[in-house]
């Protein structure tokens, strides 16, 4: 379990815990310096957590000769763990889910004004999640497009990845952008089609 630091979800205390706890039930044998490097934390924050674990009772420190250790999970430890990762996965889920419902919604007008058949543009983790929330809705997605040329031919999901030339070809009656970090890039790169062939421009 790495941490990712972010600009509004930034790991609190208890997700690094948590990170803690899940590496050392992998592997007992890691040291101060090798946890620090795999979960992004320094040397000194890493000791910090690990003295609070031995104080609660979470871990404990076994010698390997005189000068390291091993720090294994108790099994108040092993069990604070699958609590701590179960509340995690409860948590990520109504995230992912909240994600989902707001894609819906940027998407509701489209349907409303009966234009059904749509293009994604931008093979990313955002269009995966924008695939799921259309499940099940009466979308149809013609094509997934990317600029990159290394994704071309690529198989995602059920689709297999194209070079945005296809969307001087397919039937579609917009597009809508699935990458967050390029949004401005990509819709004034799409301006000239959208003109042409009445296409209509969604982001996210």
């Amino acid at each position: 379990m790495l941490l990712s630091e972010g600009k509004y979800l930034k790991p609190s205390k208890e997700t690094r815990v948590l990170a803690i706890l899940d590496s050392l039930s992998q592997d007992s044998g890691l040291s101060q310096y090798e946890l620090g490097r795999r979960l992004k934390l320094s040397g000194a924050m890493v000791n910090q957590y690990l003295k609070l674990l031995q104080e609660q009772n979470l871990i404990e420190y076994r010698p390997v000769n005189g000068k390291s250790y091993r720090y294994v999970l108790t099994s108040g430890g092993e069990k604070s763990r699958r609590q701590m990762f179960s509340d995690y996965s409860s948590e990520t889920i109504r995230l992912y889910t909240n994600i989902k419902d707001f894609i819906a919604n940027r998407l509701r007008g489209l349907e409303a004004r009966g234009r059904r058949r749509i293009a994604l543009f931008g093979a990313s983790e955002t269009c995966e999640v924008v695939l799921s929330a259309l499940r099940d809705t009466a979308f149809q997605v013609v094509a997934v497009v990317d600029n990159d040329t290394g994704k071309h031919g690529a198989p995602f999901h059920r689709y297999v990845i194209s070079a945005p030339v296809v969307l001087e070809q397919v039937d579609c009656q917009a597009v809508v952008i699935t990458s967050f970090g390029r949004q401005d890039e990509i819709h004034q790169q799409l301006q000239p089609l959208s003109t042409r062939r009445g296409l209509e421009i969604v982001r996210l």
